[in-house]
């Protein structure tokens, strides 16, 4: 039995050498071709080379939803300064070599869950529109989104004695999203 089991591969070796080393050069192909043009995500940097410094000050609030401005700034800011080398400055500067300008444009916090025995809500979408631009010493702009917008929903307390409200964390969620992204389009141009 094993010699007839050794004839067999014999015999087909030619056939299976053929097929493997096809199959090898094509899988070789397709690595080499799926690979060009693509990288990894955080190591395209789409900023100019001359830019080191980005003044954020903080962002314009141009609605009636208290410290939004404060809180979304505070995590572009936070978000730059651990992902990136920049040095980031707080206000506007002559030192910088670009500078992110952030407005507030709308807040909307709309029900869209009720309980149906009290009536009252039980979750609430949240949905906050920013302009934003970067925009070098010279005064070009490296980047400009008018209308950035992002939305976090959260549920609310049911328990009246509760102190607990779920609205606070709910921007800071906002924020830290708002923040990723915003980061991720300047570094990586997607």
């Amino acid at each position: 039995m094993t010699r007839q089991r050794g004839a067999t591969c014999a015999a087909r070796s030619p056939w299976l050498f053929s097929r493997r080393w096809i199959l090898a050069c094509g899988a070789a192909l397709l690595l080499a071709a799926s690979a060009c043009g693509y990288h990894t995500a955080g190591h395209v940097v789409t900023l100019p080379e001359n830019v080191k410094t980005l003044a954020i000050p903080a962002f314009v609030n141009q609605t009636s939803t208290y410290r939004i401005e404060q809180t979304l700034t505070s995590a572009v800011v936070r978000e730059f300064t651990t992902r990136t080398h920049y040095q980031i400055l707080n206000q506007s500067s002559e030192a910088a070599d670009a500078t992110l300008h952030g407005t507030v444009l709308t807040t909307n916090a709309t029900p869209l869950t009720y309980d149906s025995k009290t009536g009252r809500a039980e979750s609430i979408l949240v949905v906050v529109s920013i302009r934003v631009s970067l925009v070098d010493r010279q005064g070009k702009v490296l980047f400009q989104n008018p209308s950035y917008v992002f939305r976090e929903q959260y549920q609310v307390s049911q328990e009246p004695g509760s102190f607990f409200e779920e609205d606070s964390p709910a921007m800071s969620r906002l924020s830290r999203d708002f923040a990723q992204s915003l980061v991720s389009t300047l570094l990586e141009g997607f």
